[in-house]
């Protein structure tokens, strides 16, 4: 009897042992990974605007970090040219924007075809300000290019891009390419981007930068007085200047990506953010940005938060000389 009660002991272990893994935690609050439309209104909010067609968005409060309302915030799709704000909170403290900058056939290597450009030439001097408006108002990716190799390269920067995913909690976020060129596997979501703006928004210069309406650019050097001339850019943001309020941030569209747009305004005192990604024609991306902060500034107060927007982790502390990992998701089948 004492040895079949043993046996039956040791049967039942691995049984009793077997407890349901933990569920993960959803990075800005459970509420977040839950799927639809996730919204708390609370007595005089008004209704959330009809016919959104984003496949994923988000509205959050700038300043206190809580999300107003969401769909699918954590649906991993490719970022086109939003992913330059990862960029540029990367890159863009680490490079005096006085410095002048020679550009070499190498810096403008790599670029994937079809890439939106400023129209930088090689063998002429460029100002890293100036570079920097060639990211922000042309979204160009030989910009983008020429202040990775001078951050060291390319692969350098998208390593320190996904570290400083990390560091913010963009956890669904996957570097490959440091313009947001459409690339295998390279993917971000409608909460990270929220997080990428509120990151630059902090940074006057990012702020700036992404809020410039147009601005001349160097040009080429006239072999007939030697004089080199300038010439004008647009910021692609469609919004600014025609949305009350607007600060920024940054638009995006490719082929594969369809388009994205993080908005970011102020009123009466409130910063509104909002991401909406992948709506099903172009200029909705536009018209669903402006709805949600117009519903957003409407229900200031009248809504309870439904997420969060997490704050920065500290970088983690290495040996001298020690390699750091970098966490990176795993790619997509």
């Amino acid at each position: 009897m004492a040895v079949l009660a043993a046996a039956l002991l040791l049967a039942a272990a691995p049984c009793a042992a077997a407890e349901p893994p933990p569920v993960a935690t959803v990075v800005g609050g459970e509420r977040l990974g839950q799927p639809g439309v996730q919204v708390a209104p609370q007595p005089g909010a008004p209704k959330l605007p009809e016919g959104l067609t984003g496949m994923s968005w988000l509205v959050a409060d700038a300043d206190t970090g809580d999300v107003l309302a969401a769909y699918n915030p954590h649906l991993r799709l490719p970022p086109a040219s939003t992913l330059k704000m990862l960029f540029a909170d990367t890159v863009l403290p680490k490079l005096d924007r006085k410095t002048v900058h020679r550009v070499a056939p190498e810096d403008l290597a790599g670029m994937g075809a079809g890439s939106s450009l400023v129209g930088i030439k090689e063998d002429l001097d460029y100002r890293v300000e100036d570079l920097w408006r060639g990211v922000f108002l042309s979204s160009g990716n030989d910009a983008v290019h020429v202040l990775a190799h001078m951050n060291g390269g390319v692969d350098q920067t998208v390593r320190q891009m996904q570290e400083k995913a990390v560091e913010l909690g963009a956890s669904d976020t996957h570097v490959v390419s440091p313009d947001g060129y459409d690339e295998d596997g390279q993917l971000t979501s409608a909460y990270d981007l929220t997080l990428f703006a509120r990151e630059g928004l902090r940074n006057a210069d990012f702020r700036s930068y992404c809020g410039t309406r147009d601005a001349q650019f160097p040009g080429a050097v006239d072999a007939r007085t030697g004089q080199r001339g300038t010439f004008g850019i647009q910021n692609t943001d469609r919004l600014l200047g025609k949305y009350p309020g607007l600060i920024g941030v940054k638009n995006g569209y490719t082929t594969n990506a369809g388009s994205t747009f993080v908005g970011a305004a102020e009123r009466d005192g409130h910063t509104l953010l909002v991401a909406d990604m992948h709506p099903d024609s172009y200029m909705k991306v536009y018209d669903e940005t402006a709805a949600l902060l117009d519903w957003g500034f409407a229900a200031q107060g009248h809504l309870a938060p439904v997420g969060r927007l997490v704050a920065p982790e500290p970088p983690a502390a290495a040996a001298p000389g020690a390699a750091v990992p970098v966490p990176v998701p795993a790619r997509p089948a």
